[in-house]
């Protein structure tokens, strides 16, 4: 991965172009995310031809200073759920890039007094030279846990997802809760039942927009199933010759599954 970001000596100007050197990595991205390749699939070695509204210096990888470029324009460039499928190590490295890319657009200015915020000459952290307040790059926890009931893995209907007929259980974590209590919470809330031995079991960055996903494995204690119909439209018990696969390992949703069907 992209190692810390060292600013060093380095300085930025944003309001003016930057022109980084053809030995740099650069990671372009359109208003939508999406990041733009060459005709090979590749990272471009210039800037040339584009509308840049921002070049950001986002740390060293392998060797080689990395920046991430947002450029004003209506071509249409790979979403990254796309890049995911042809390269996995571009999509890691381009997702590192697009959340500080994120972050840097919506800290631009202080959220607390409404000054153009500075960035740090050591720390990836934009400050205000107005009222002190500092903004760092943001994640947003979230869970995401396989239930099993007797060899059975739930499974719920979503009403945002357009692609998967049943999904497992994710919530994200709410302020004042441990990402424990924030399982047990989800499950209860949209499912009906409780839960126990909730193990951990990895995590995934998930930048769509700004997650970091925390995975669990846990087992039926009590309770009937009873959803919302609003967030949650049916939730069953699956056997794992009945669960319908995603279309793509990218989530760590998949690995659970995978997991289940694997041991059962």
């Amino acid at each position: 991965m992209i190692e810390k970001s060292i600013y060093e000596n380095y300085q930025i100007d944003f309001s003016n172009t930057i022109h980084p050197t053809e030995d740099d990595i650069l990671f372009i991205f359109n208003e939508n995310r999406e990041l733009f390749l060459d005709e090979n699939k590749n990272l471009p070695k210039s800037l040339d031809n584009f509308d840049i509204e921002f070049c950001l210096f986002i740390g060293v990888y392998n060797n080689k200073k990395a920046f991430v470029i947002n450029v004003e324009t209506e071509e249409e460039f790979y979403p990254l759920y796309e890049v995911y499928e042809f390269d996995h190590d571009l999509y890691h490295i381009a997702g590192k890039a697009v959340l500080v890319r994120d972050w840097y657009i919506s800290h631009r200015f202080c959220g607390r007094c409404g000054v153009k915020t500075q960035l740090d000459e050591k720390d990836m952290m934009l400050k205000c030279p107005s009222c002190g307040q500092v903004h760092y790059p943001r994640i947003a926890p979230a869970i995401i846990v396989a239930v099993e009931n007797e060899g059975k893995l739930l499974m719920a209907k979503h009403s945002y997802h357009k692609t998967h007929k049943y999904a497992l259980v994710a919530g994200f974590v709410e302020p004042g809760e441990s990402i424990e209590e924030a399982v047990h919470r989800e499950v209860l809330e949209e499912i009906g039942i409780k839960i126990k031995n909730l193990k951990y079991q990895r995590s995934q960055s998930w930048p769509f927009p700004n997650s970091l996903m925390l995975a669990f494995t846990a087992e039926y204690e009590s309770g009937d199933i009873k959803v919302d119909g609003d967030e949650i439209l049916k939730a069953k018990w699956f056997k794992k010759e009945e669960i319908e696969r995603y279309d793509s390992d990218i989530s760590i949703s998949d690995w659970l599954i995978q997991n289940f069907i694997d041991t059962h």
